[in-house]
């Protein structure tokens, strides 16, 4: 890609800017009822709500149909070219993992400008938002290891974990079967120690209460946001088809840690905020799904 001058950014992006601006709080610890055919808006009040109190919120349906299969042929093309590595040591067991994702794909280089992701972890985090980081895992059918508890605070180290959040996508349906990703709800300001993880070639791990674990079960297309804090898992995938779940990472960009702003580990891509361009400051170009989007129908 060649890369440009930037231009000279536009006004500021922040949650007023964008069409749902009007999100009050009220508790709750476990999912709150959705409706999966709700995409006019990011996610209702009661599940912002669940995020700040308990560290997680369940979003079914947050990408549409069509939005959906284009990220899953993506993600075919990638496991079918052989770009994700396995991870895993233990033999008969695989774990594939590909980091970063933006490089291999304008469809998922453009997926954090979508106005609705936008827009959702506006209300989560509060602006200035950044994307640092994006990744796939998929567990192949039958022998799909899957990836024990940890944080991603253990790795951001940044000082309110509740200000950095994972988007969790799923891109074929998961279930307690084929391994879905596990949560534990509202311990997210504990430091949780961790140790070197024996099963993976670079992960860590650590240790929780299972019993207090919330499965995400989801259909293609829904949504987990866990925060920095939050211990999370996924489970093997002993099932007779694989399963993929794609990871973006996002920080409240105010509140990252003195080594994270000004270190080149993560990537910077500003989503909101002053410094946010449309992508034209990182990638010396607009950035738009929606005309990725176009470009996979033409195609």
């Amino acid at each position: 890609m060649a890369w440009q001058r930037p231009m000279p950014p536009p006004a500021p992006v922040t949650a007023a800017t964008l069409p749902w601006n009007s999100l009050s709080l009220n508790s709750s610890m476990m999912p709150p009822s959705v409706d999966p055919s709700m995409l006019d808006r990011p996610m209702t009040p009661d599940q912002v709500s669940q995020y700040k109190e308990a560290g997680y919120t369940i979003v079914p349906g947050f990408f549409a149909a069509d939005e959906t299969v284009a990220l899953k042929r993506e993600v075919d093309r990638w496991i079918a070219g052989g770009l994700p590595r396995d991870v895993s040591v233990p033999d008969g067991k695989r774990n594939l993992q590909l980091i970063p994702l933006w490089p291999h794909s304008r469809l998922f280089r453009a997926l954090p400008f979508h106005p609705r992701v936008v827009a959702a972890v506006s209300a989560l985090l509060g602006d200035p938002v950044v994307k640092i980081l994006d990744q796939m895992f998929y567990k192949p059918p039958g022998d799909g290891m899957g990836t024990n508890w940890h944080t991603d605070n253990a790795y951001f180290r940044i000082p309110r974990p509740l200000r950095g959040c994972a988007m969790w996508i799923a891109i074929h349906d998961a279930t307690r079967e084929n391994g879905a990703l596990k949560v534990v709800p509202g311990v997210y300001e504990r430091e949780l120690l961790h140790e070197r993880d024996p099963d993976s070639d670079h992960h860590i791990r650590t240790y929780v209460d299972e019993s207090k674990a919330v499965h995400c079960e989801l259909e293609a297309g829904g949504v987990v946001f866990f925060c920095f804090g939050t211990p999370h898992a996924t489970g093997p995938n002993p099932s007779s088809r694989g399963r993929a779940g794609v990871g973006i990472h996002f920080v409240n960009m105010a509140q990252a840690s003195e080594e994270m702003r000004a270190g080149s580990r993560w990537q910077h891509v500003h989503l909101t905020g002053e410094a946010a361009s449309g992508g034209e400051r990182e990638y010396g170009e607009r950035v738009s799904f929606a005309a990725e989007m176009d470009l996979v129908a033409a195609g």
